[in-house]
C-alpha cells in the first residue's frame, strides 16, 4: 500500500512540474552565456537632424526651423554581449546644415561612422525579459566624421574630417522575436570646422587664423532616428539561470507535503486495521431453500398384477411425498394397464387397484389421504415397449 501511495504521489508531483514548466524559479539578474555569434542585429532607419554651429549668430534655436533642420539616414550593426551591455557600429549621413545667421545657412554633405557602447537600463533594473515590449538603452560613442561637400562659402583650408563624440537614448519596441521598431534620440559634437564655415576675420570663430586653440569650439548635431531593428541568427536572447536555492526550497516544500500526505494515509490504514481487529464477527443466518423437480414419477407393475413390482420405484415417490407434506401440495396418482391384455372392464379395475396401491404407500409416507387424488385410465397403448403401459404415474397437482 505504501509503495502504491508513493507511486501515485510521484506521478502527481511530476505532472505538477510539467504543468509549471514555465514557472521554474530563475535568477532575475543572471542568464546563461551565449556564443559569440548570438544576439547580433542590424538597424535601418531615417533621421531628422538639426545643426548648431559654433560660429552662428542666430537667435532662433528651434531645431525644426528651416534654418537648422534637414533629413538623413543611418544603418548599424551591433551585438549584445549581455542583456545589459552591447556594442554598435553605426554609419549615418548624408546631409546637415551650417548655420551662421538668418541669411547664411547652407547644406553640406558628410558621413559619420562611430562605435557606441550601449547600456540596457530595462534589463539592468527590471531583470531580463525576452518578451518585454519596451527597452530603453542610453549610450556613448566615439567616431570619425568627414565632410563630403562644403557647399557655398566652403573654405578649403579648413580640415574636412575629425573625431566625433556621441551620446543618445535608444528606445526599442518589440514586434516579435525577430523585429523591433526603434526611436533613437541622439546628439553629436565635433570640432568647429567640419561644416566648412569660418567666422569673421579676427573673431574667435576665425579658424583660418587662430590655430589649434580654436578646436575647443564645436559644431553640433542633434537628431531623432526611427526605423527597424532586425535580430540575426538562430539564437536571440538568453536562457535564464535557474535559481538553485529556490528550486531546492520548492522541492523540499513539495516533498514535505508528500510525506505529510503519506503519513495521513498510514494513520488511516492503522485506524482501519485496528477497527477490523476489534470488530465482532457478524452472525449470518443462512436459509436453505430446497428445490424439488416436479417431474412425474412412474411406478411399474407386472402383467395382470396390482402389487408394486420393485420397491426401488418408491424412492422418488418418497421425495415427492416429503415435498408435498412440507408445502401442503396435493398428489395425483393415475393408474394404467396395457390394452393388449384383458378386457376393457378388467383393465379399468386393474388400473384402479394399482393407483390405490401407490396411494396406500403415500399414506404410509405421511401424506394425508385428503391430499391424494386417485385416477384410473384403464388399458392404454401410449408407451413403447408395450410393458411400460403397466404403471402408475405420480405427480404434483
Amino acid at each position: 500500500m505504501k509503495k502504491l501511495i508513493l507511486a501515485l504521489a510521484f506521478v502527481g508531483f511530476s505532472a505538477n512540474l510539467m504543468a509549471q514548466e514555465n514557472e521554474i524559479p530563475s535568477q532575475k539578474y543572471s542568464v546563461a552565456t551565449n556564443s559569440f555569434w548570438s544576439n547580433w542585429y542590424i538597424q535601418v532607419g531615417g533621421d531628422f537632424n538639426a545643426a548648431y554651429s559654433n560660429q552662428e549668430n542666430l537667435g532662433n534655436k528651434n531645431p525644426f526651423s528651416v534654418d537648422r533642420g534637414t533629413f538623413g539616414f543611418d544603418v548599424a550593426i551591433g551585438k549584445w554581449f549581455t542583456p545589459v551591455i552591447g556594442l554598435r557600429t553605426k554609419f549615418q549621413g548624408m546631409w546637415a546644415k551650417s548655420v551662421v545667421d538668418a541669411n547664411n545657412h547652407h547644406s553640406f554633405s558628410y558621413w559619420n561612422i562611430h562605435e557606441d557602447v550601449m547600456f540596457n537600463l530595462s534589463n539592468l533594473f527590471c531583470g531580463y525579459n525576452e518578451t518585454r515590449v519596451w527597452n530603453i538603452a542610453p549610450y556613448v560613442g566615439l567616431g570619425y566624421i568627414s565632410r563630403i561637400d562644403g557647399g557655398k562659402g566652403r573654405n578649403v583650408s579648413l580640415g574636412s574630417h575629425n573625431l566625433s563624440y556621441h551620446f543618445g537614448l535608444y528606445n526599442s519596441f518589440r514586434i516579435n522575436s525577430r523585429l523591433a521598431a526603434f526611436l533613437d534620440v541622439w546628439a553629436m559634437a565635433t570640432s568647429g570646422e567640419i561644416d566648412g564655415k569660418n567666422g569673421p576675420v579676427g573673431s574667435k570663430y576665425d579658424y583660418a587664423n587662430r590655430g589649434e586653440g580654436s578646436l575647443r569650439h564645436w559644431d553640433k548635431l542633434v537628431g531623432v532616428s526611427v526605423g527597424l531593428n532586425i535580430n540575426l541568427g538562430k539564437t536571440m536572447g538568453w536562457k535564464k539561470t535557474p535559481d538553485v536555492d529556490a528550486l531546492m526550497a520548492m522541492n523540499k516544500e513539495q516533498m514535505d507535503a508528500l510525506n505529510a500526505s503519506l503519513k495521513e494515509q498510514q494513520d488511516e490504514n492503522a485506524r482501519l486495521r485496528n477497527l477490523l481487529a476489534n470488530q465482532k464477527p457478524a452472525t449470518v443466518e443462512t436459509k436453505v431453500v430446497e428445490k424439488f423437480s416436479a417431474t412425474p414419477v412412474s411406478v411399474f407393475f407386472n402383467i395382470n398384477k396390482s402389487k408394486i413390482a420393485s420397491r426401488k420405484d418408491l424412492v422418488n415417490v418418497k421425495e415427492m411425498a416429503e415435498y408435498a407434506k412440507a408445502n401442503n401440495k396435493k398428489i395425483v396418482v393415475t393408474g394404467y394397464a396395457d390394452s393388449k391384455t384383458g378386457s376393457s372392464s378388467f383393465n379399468q379395475q386393474l388400473s384402479e387397484k394399482r393407483a390405490k396401491a401407490v396411494a396406500d404407500e403415500l399414506v404410509k409416507m405421511g401424506v394425508s389421504r385428503d391430499n391424494i387424488v386417485i385416477e384410473a385410465k384403464g388399458g392404454v397403448n401410449d408407451l413403447s415397449p408395450f410393458s411400460y403401459n403397466r404403471r402408475v404415474l405420480v405427480k404434483l397437482q
